[in-house]
């Protein structure tokens, strides 16, 4: 079986989906200006090559991009499962004003999230983070609720630590924990993977790129909000570029672009687990996809990880408030 036929399969009781998923956020603003076209061809092109878990959140451009998956996805929701977080509270300035997953908020944003994709069900359901005045069971119970509604079909979590995904599958089968983990960000190999793999859940790894860092992205204004971000400026930015340099080398060395080896390196050291690219043109979707045509061995990884170890980037992956608000990160 090759790796673009292989489907893995979410937790024990998740569903089965393409070895890589699309994450939609940056079709929205998020790392600058954006073209909706452009967004939506990207979507088409996963979907004719097979790609069928597609990942969004109810805050990404204020509702927007729930409303560019909609169209993108009219006429091939059979093909697709849908992965929204939810929780996030914005301002009309953009600016950001908490978070919420109290019950009744939980059931007023899959309400709305329903409306906009145009569906009738939500495949994977999580809150984008731990409210730390809400206690979890209390938010699974209320997906578990949209659960035995019909609303929803699986339960997912996002950036918590390996006790509250215990505590969160007391309640309810969760399919899958949304990490970061990169080449850039291994600190999930320390507990929570472990805790992932005794529970029988899955993981769906955001930023394989270190959000464009390895590849050798930069911020492209100030509206990209990587502009922000410790990894990409200041003494931790002009570090970072050794080792970014160092990756790119390996790559061109192996015949592989840099995108290709941080995804196959994610592959390779958690094959059970599904690495989200946030892909927003289709060329971008096409070259990481090449990463299922090139696998990397056994030699390869150890090589790589010998150019780029684990504390080869400097700077936290986000602002420090934003670290401390973590579960995480705990």
């Amino acid at each position: 079986m090759s790796e673009r036929t292989r489907q893995t399969k979410l937790g024990k009781t998740g569903p089965e989906v393409f070895p890589i998923s699309l994450g939609c956020m940056s079709m929205s603003g998020m790392y600058g200006a954006s073209e909706e076209d452009e967004g939506v061809a990207t979507i088409h092109a996963a979907i004719e090559r097979g790609v069928t878990l597609l990942d969004t959140g109810d805050f990404y451009g204020m509702g927007q991009n729930e409303a560019l998956v909609r169209r993108a996805i009219a006429g091939h929701r059979d093909k697709v499962q849908l992965s929204v977080k939810f929780g996030a509270l914005r301002g009309p300035d953009g600016s950001w004003l908490g978070f919420d997953a109290r019950p009744a908020a939980v059931k007023s944003f899959a309400a709305y999230s329903l409306q906009r994709l145009g569906v009738d069900v939500i495949d994977i359901y999580r809150p984008a983070r731990l409210d730390p005045n809400v206690p979890i069971e209390e938010t699974v119970g209320a997906i578990a609720d949209l659960v035995k509604q019909g609303y929803v079909r699986h339960v997912g979590l996002s950036e918590v630590g390996a006790e509250t995904v215990r505590r969160a599958s007391a309640v309810h089968p969760i399919a899958d924990l949304q990490i970061e983990y990169s080449l850039a960000s291994r600190r999930p190999e320390q507990t929570i993977f472990p805790t992932l793999t005794e529970l029988g859940i899955s993981a769906t790894l955001y930023s394989v790129l270190g959000r464009g860092l390895l590849s050798g992205k930069k911020p492209t204004g100030p509206k990209d909000f990587r502009a922000y971000l410790p990894r990409f400026t200041g003494d931790e930015g002009a570090k970072n570029q050794a080792a970014v340099d160092r990756l790119a080398a390996f790559a061109a060395e192996s015949g592989r672009t840099p995108a290709q080896v941080c995804v196959a390196w994610a592959l390779a050291k958690q094959p059970g687990f599904v690495p989200v690219v946030g892909a927003r043109r289709p060329a971008q979707l096409l070259d990481v996809l090449g990463a299922l045509d090139r696998p990397l061995g056994a030699a390869e990884v150890e090589a790589l990880e010998q150019i780029v170890p684990s504390d080869a980037i400097a700077g936290s992956r986000y602002q420090d408030a934003q670290m401390a608000h973590l579960d995480s990160e705990r």
